[in-house]
């Protein structure tokens, strides 16, 4: 017993604190993939296969990990992904998440389907935030989504394109996440889950209400309960959604635009000609199609073909401060973390994310120091070893 009272390090003790910390339908909807879970097994090891090249006996007493994500300052060049019921892994996760990226300095993302709402996030502070948003077959809640984000500060606009269907995620089947199984089927597993796990149970689950998605409250009628928003959230997502859709949001969003979702040059160059501002290459986390090529191995061939046309960032398999260096030397602006700072809020809460998050700058600096870079900006293929 005594190894729980250990301080987690990495994001692999977060993971395993949050695994123990969940009720099991909770953390199989966090840390699991599509189908045979194939890319997402991939996403992560495609990153640890790239190796670093050290470099020795330079002056690396000054290493600047600043940058600028869409002209806003960063302290390192990341931002918080947007999390669907992030809100269910810890008491108002998001409202969590966002203080600990206030505090550390990078942007934090609100996702459509976030526990806590546009307005819930606007009020923890003064700094601005970005939102996610998906295409529903209904432009009314589209455009009032749009504008609420913009009456509460939002600059920025995250448009994910790769979810037009939903992949199919078999750990949610088999805990009765998924709708397959009967009613009954579903409470029972996961009321039984619940009650294994009492300080989620009295945290989340009596003391961190409401459990809906807090930015659509206004759209889902008669709704009390998650299944009630997932269900009208998957009858609104529209698969007839094309490029012309982007340029007709484009037209009524004055702020920044950001599309995630891309995995080929083709996609990228009409994301750039649809009014990108920047785009994310990213297979949604191994979440969507099951198969598909890791981010990192896709993103030299994105960056080849629309470099300097828009700003690039990579997800999908971001673990580590190392990551992220393996990410700029490659071509990417920057990088989104997403189940990392879930780990470490559903383990931990504010202080996991805080924490964590100082954790990948510290690996971000001294994987700059031990391959001879001290400006972030400056990373480049340089700082990776290809000769073996």
């Amino acid at each position: 017993m005594g190894t729980l009272n250990l301080a987690p390090a990495s994001t692999a003790d977060y993971r395993r604190e949050a695994e123990r910390r969940l009720p099991r339908f909770l953390f199989d909807y966090l840390d699991g993939g599509a189908y045979q879970e194939r890319t997402l097994r991939e996403n992560v090891t495609a990153f640890e296969q790239l190796r670093l090249k050290q470099q020795v006996m330079r002056d690396v007493s000054q290493i600047d990990t600043r940058t600028e994500l869409l002209s806003h300052p960063a302290t390192f060049p990341a931002a918080l992904a947007p999390i669907g019921l992030g809100g269910m892994m810890a008491r108002r996760a998001e409202v969590q998440a966002k203080r600990a990226a206030d505090d550390i300095g990078i942007p934090f993302t609100l996702s459509t389907v976030a526990i806590c709402s546009i307005e819930e996030i606007a009020a923890v502070s003064n700094q601005p935030f970005w939102f996610q948003l998906y295409m529903l077959k209904d432009r009314g809640p589209v455009k009032e989504l749009l504008q609420r984000a913009r009456d509460a500060g939002v600059e920025t606009l995250v448009f994910t394109v790769d979810l037009a269907v939903l992949g199919a995620r078999y750990r949610d089947v088999r805990n009765g996440m998924s709708g397959a199984n009967g009613l009954w089927q579903r409470l029972r597993g996961q009321v039984i889950s619940a009650l294994l796990h009492p300080r989620w149970l009295w945290d989340v689950g009596l003391n961190g209400k409401p459990h809906t998605f807090g930015s659509l409250t206004a759209y889902v009628p008669n709704a009390s309960r998650p299944d009630d928003f997932q269900s009208w959230i998957t009858q609104q997502l529209d698969a007839s959604v094309t490029w012309k859709d982007i340029e007709w949001l484009r037209s009524i969003w004055p702020g920044k635009l950001v599309i995630k979702g891309i995995l080929s040059p083709e996609d990228a160059r009409s994301a750039v000609r649809a009014g990108a501002d920047a785009l994310v290459v990213s297979n949604h986390g191994g979440r969507q199609l099951d198969g598909v090529a890791p981010t990192i191995e896709m993103l030299p061939r994105v960056v080849e073909a629309i470099a300097g046309h828009a700003e690039i960032w990579v997800d999908s398999g971001v673990r580590s401060g190392q990551d992220i260096a393996k990410a700029l030397a490659l071509g990417a602006d920057g990088t989104l973390i997403g189940r990392p700072w879930v780990y470490a809020v559903a383990a931990r809460g504010e202080d996991g994310v805080r924490k964590l998050l100082n954790t990948f700058r510290s690996e971000l600096r001294v994987a700059m120091a031990l391959t001879g870079c001290t400006d972030v900006k400056a990373l480049t293929r340089e700082i990776l070893d290809t000769s073996v």
